[in-house]
């Protein structure tokens, strides 16, 4: 019997009734709920900045490595050689210059606009990731043999782009049981100008759209076992949904681990995610991703010059990473209201409280003591589900499959409009408002969805009342 399954098997022992007692307290206000962050990293700012402040219990030491980790993830990088040493090395591909391009404000990314319905620009917070059947050395998706595992469609001068994403949408109507009608937006995508020739005839591609940063130091110091409880869990309820943890290789730990972050579950730390992002979206590498994202077939990429080796070093990588572990969760807005206590009992009775489990209370972080022990709620099981076929990608990401995402955390959506200015949701932003997003949801949702497709007006705007405070 492996570690795993024990590890799941005596969480059930130990936790089954426990979010039954929860679902209960969902019609009032729960001591502690409106600080989702816990004491040690909930901010009371709700402006333009309200994802992008440290959590107030750092210390200074700590403080002083965020302001220097945040002007490393927000300035532009340059293509070397340059007389800006410490930041050359861009691309040679690349999809932008900065992580803060894609997280403008640390906040959540947005497909290209539209005018007149029509593409009307290139997507930078918006990637497209590639692969063709078969797994990597660590069990991961078998990147495609000509562009690698990411297209890239920005070059610097003197180098191909990878070529051109084109975004079409095909709108789908519905109704809602008492005659309210709706429209969501199925995209479509296709990569065009290719620069070095066809795509393998079996490329699968997954567009991933980029996630507000707060909050993820917290998500990296909940306990394995008790995401491993929420799978026992859903599994003993029999209610149709069916949670998975990713299990995925981490470049940082040197082994396999519990995925926590990506669309799909599919790295396992911020120090991966955060190192692999500056190698795949902006071309800088690092000592734990050495090498430019150049493949065989790629020439003048191989050949174009880099700002060193690695381009980042350990100790300003080091610091990149504590930022975007340390940036608070802003607090509840009128988590009191009648409204939002009513649309939080709909939430519950829906049974959306079986993935997006409301909260945990923090093991200890190995790098930031301050984020241990604190009882937060991010709304998430970080597991892997099947969300039917209208959302599928058809693309497997080390254990999750074509059709499963991992439940995203819900803190942080209502501030998206205000840091953003967008309201657009799920992992390729085609949701543009969150009902559509709820109307999205298929598979083991399905129940979920058709429960609120029921709902009379009011409780529908109670729900997305709940929503916008979290």
């Amino acid at each position: 019997m492996s570690l795993h399954y024990r590890l799941w098997a005596a969480a059930l022992l130990l936790t089954g009734g426990v979010l039954a007692a929860t679902g209960a307290a969902l019609s009032r206000f729960e001591a502690g709920e409106d600080l989702p962050g816990g004491i040690a990293a909930t901010i009371d700012d709700h402006g333009k900045n309200a994802f992008s402040l440290p959590a107030p219990a750092l210390s200074d030491a700590q403080k002083t490595d965020f302001v220097i980790g945040n002007s490393f993830f927000k300035k532009a990088w340059v293509e070397a050689p340059s007389s800006t040493a410490a930041r050359d090395g861009l691309g040679p591909h690349f999809i932008a210059r900065s992580c803060g391009a894609c997280h403008t404000l640390d906040g959540r990314g947005a497909p290209p606009a539209l005018n007149n319905n029509l593409q009307a620009e290139q997507p930078m917070a918006l990637l497209i990731r590639l692969s063709i059947p078969g797994t990597d050395a660590h069990g991961g998706p078998q990147p495609e043999p000509t562009y690698g595992g990411q297209f890239n469609n920005d070059a610097i001068p003197g180098i191909k782009p990878e070529g051109r994403v084109a975004i079409r949408y095909r709108e789908i109507k519905g109704r809602f049981a008492d005659g309210t009608p709706y429209r969501l937006r199925q995209p479509e995508y296709r990569l065009t100008d290719l620069g070095y020739g066809p795509l393998h005839p079996r490329t699968q591609l997954s567009p991933r759209i980029a996630p507000q940063m707060i909050g993820l130091g917290l998500l990296e110091a909940i306990k394995v076992e008790d995401v491993l409880a929420n799978a026992a869990r859903q599994a003993a309820e029999n209610k149709g949904i069916q949670g998975e943890p990713n299990w995925v290789w981490d470049a940082y730990a040197g082994k396999t681990v519990l995925g926590r972050y990506g669309w799909k579950g599919n790295v396992g730390s911020v120090a991966h995610q955060s190192a692999g992002a500056f190698a795949g979206d902006i071309g800088i590498t690092s000592r734990h991703f050495p090498n430019e994202e150049c493949t065989a077939a790629q020439a003048d990429c191989n050949a174009a010059p880099t700002g060193g080796a690695p381009e980042i070093d350990d100790r300003k990588m080091d610091q990149v990473v504590l930022y975007s572990q340390a940036i608070a969760v802003p607090s509840r807005r009128n988590p009191k209201d009648p409204a939002v206590l009513r649309g939080k009992q709909v939430f519950a009775d829906a049974n959306c409280i079986s993935c997006h489990v409301p909260s945990y209370t923090t093991g200890r972080h190995p790098t930031l003591p301050a984020l241990s022990n604190q009882k937060i709620w991010p709304y998430t099981d970080l597991l892997l589900h099947d969300m039917g076929e209208g959302l599928a990608d058809g693309r497997p990401d080390f254990k999750a499959n074509g059709r499963q995402w991992k439940t995203p955390p819900l803190w942080g959506l209502g501030l998206v409009p205000t840091v953003n200015g967008h309201s657009h949701y799920l992992h390729d932003g085609r949701a543009r408002n969150l009902m559509e997003a709820v109307l999205w949801h298929g598979g083991e949702a399905e129940a979920s969805k058709q429960y609120v497709l029921k709902l009379n007006r009011q409780d529908r705007a109670n729900l997305v009342r709940f929503l916008e405070s979290l």
